[in-house]
């Protein structure tokens, strides 16, 4: 039996069992749909299709309702997870209280001794109350259709104090209600609240919102339409939007320096670029592009310069937290860090700086692409994208991979095979240390092995519209380099020359060189 309460103050339950209906062969299933098939023989009385919501109480509105925030500025929020969880949920919720950790002031953390905590349980639907109720409140994420990233935030944005989007008090501003196409019993479901809006705008592509078919009564006809544009895209369950991010850090005051960029390609820059950065900064920015893997690209650089980079520095990340993998540890000094591309559609920039001196610190801009990555790792496997099955047409994969100062990639192809073309003008793979270029290759032929001189070596793979293959399969490791020498650089020494043996991989950034 599905159950909802009309209306926030009042304690009439209907049974819409009987007339369960709702849109999902139109378009993809937005978040509200995916949520109601999974609460469609939830017994639990619930609210707007999923919130447990107790009388009287408006958590945008209500103080009380928040979660509490610590001495240092944290608000932690305890939870308890089902046993019933299996490694891939357990593997799932992680990475998505991961956005909460990177981006705003909010600690989902494992509950201890916490009097007040979230009671995570698999067997309910998706299901949450609004804002903190005082000892354990149940938020219900049913293993059978509750574990997407967008769906697990969704409740918990319910648990910190959020309502549905389209529940605004200034909603009809921004979308219509078709009214004509929502049965009776269903219309409590597009009730307005008096919330609390926080000074930001309406979002579209908040987790928040329910999609445009969410309970129509009648085929093909939406029941939310976008104000003016009806074609904007709504009921998203990727993960949070920009304005969802903000409107945490604001109903909670966290402060805390954090960007999302969620754009096909954008730019970003340390805080009063061009001017010097502020001291004390710590900040960070989340790329999160729609598709395809992150590519950034820095047009200028400069941060203080200090031994191992203690003092200012950035570091980069392959994937959405400080957790990911480094793709560039500590880096300061000045001059332009090469290329980097990430092997999914996260990257994470961090910045911090000390109270001493400031330098102008960054510009970058990044974009989205296909294919490639960039490498620190002193060993690892590298593939055309799909291998061993067929890499895709019209691809142009760039893979930089860069060794410690003072080394050598030693890069060995063990299986490889692309289109063979005349001068491998179709197919190709091509490799270069920046002094040495290696092929093109293509067809079935043996690439040998291929040894930097300096200790950086970029792949060029591309590929047509025509004939795709298996594609290649290649690894490298790091060699010393015994022919090496570490150049001293004094006062006599141009910026241009130190920035151009910065690039050729004679230094490295924030070192103090001396002669070897």
């Amino acid at each position: 039996m599905g159950l909802i309460y009309q209306g926030s103050g009042d304690r009439t339950i209907i049974d819409i069992s009987n007339d369960f209906r709702y849109k999902e062969a139109e378009e993809p299933e937005g978040t509200f749909s995916k949520i109601m098939k999974a609460n469609k023989d939830n017994s639990i009385p619930v609210h707007e299709g999923d919130m447990l919501v107790k009388n009287g109480r408006s958590a945008t509105t209500c103080t009380q309702c928040l979660w509490p925030k610590s001495a240092n500025g944290l608000v932690k929020v305890p939870y308890n997870l089902s046993s019933s969880f299996g490694p891939s949920d357990l593997s799932l919720f992680q990475n998505a209280i991961d956005k909460y950790e990177t981006l705003t002031c909010i600690r989902f953390v494992n509950r201890k001794s916490e009097n007040d905590y979230l009671n995570i349980v698999s067997s309910k639907g998706c299901v949450s109350y609004i804002g903190r109720l005082g000892g354990g409140q149940m938020v219900g994420l049913n293993t059978a259709g509750c574990m997407y990233r967008g769906i697990i935030q969704h409740e918990l944005n319910h648990a910190l104090g959020f309502y549905h989007e389209h529940m605004r008090s200034d909603r009809d501003d921004y979308v219509t209600i078709n009214f004509q196409y929502i049965s009776p019993e269903n219309v409590a479901n597009f009730n307005k609240a008096v919330t609390n809006n926080l000074g930001l705008e309406y979002d579209f592509g908040s987790v928040m919102h329910y999609d445009k078919w969410a309970l129509t009564n009648t085929s093909g006809k939406p029941t939310i339409v976008p104000k003016p544009d009806p074609n904007i895209t709504i009921g998203q369950t990727d993960e949070v939007s920009v304005l969802d991010v903000s409107k945490i850090n604001r109903l909670y005051q966290c402060n805390v320096c954090a960007v999302l960029l969620n754009n096909n390609n954008g730019s970003l820059t340390s805080a009063n670029y061009p001017s010097a950065y502020p001291h004390n900064a710590s900040c960070v920015w989340l790329i999160r592009t729609p598709s395809g893997q992150v590519s950034l690209n820095f047009a200028a650089f400069d941060v203080q310069s200090s031994p191992n980079c203690k003092s200012d520095n950035v570091k980069i990340y392959d994937g959405p937290t400080k957790r990911s993998p480094l793709l560039l540890d500590k880096t300061c000094g000045t001059g332009l860090i090469p290329p980097i591309i990430a092997s999914t559609n996260q990257l994470l920039v961090e910045f911090s700086s000390d109270s001493s001196v400031a330098g102008v610190s960054f510009k970058a801009s990044y974009s989205s692409v296909q294919c490639g990555g960039t490498y620190y790792l002193p060993e690892r496997i590298i593939t055309t994208p799909g291998y061993p099955n067929s890499y895709r047409p019209n691809l142009n994969c760039i893979y930089t991979i860069t060794a410690l100062v003072g080394k050598r990639v030693s890069l060995t192809v063990s299986d490889f095979q692309i289109e063979a073309g005349w001068f491998c003008m179709y197919d190709s793979l091509e490799a270069t240390d920046g002094t040495v270029n290696y092929g093109p290759f293509c067809g079935s032929e043996r690439v040998p092995v291929i040894t930097s001189r300096g200790n950086i070596l970029k792949l060029t793979f591309v590929s047509d519209i025509n004939e795709q293959r298996k594609g290649f399969r290649a690894s490298y490791k790091f060699r010393k380099n015994r022919s090496s020498k570490v150049r001293e650089i004094t006062t006599q020494h141009s910026s241009k020359e130190m920035n151009e043996w910065i690039h050729l991989g004679f230094i490295e950034f924030g070192q103090t060189p001396t002669e070897s």
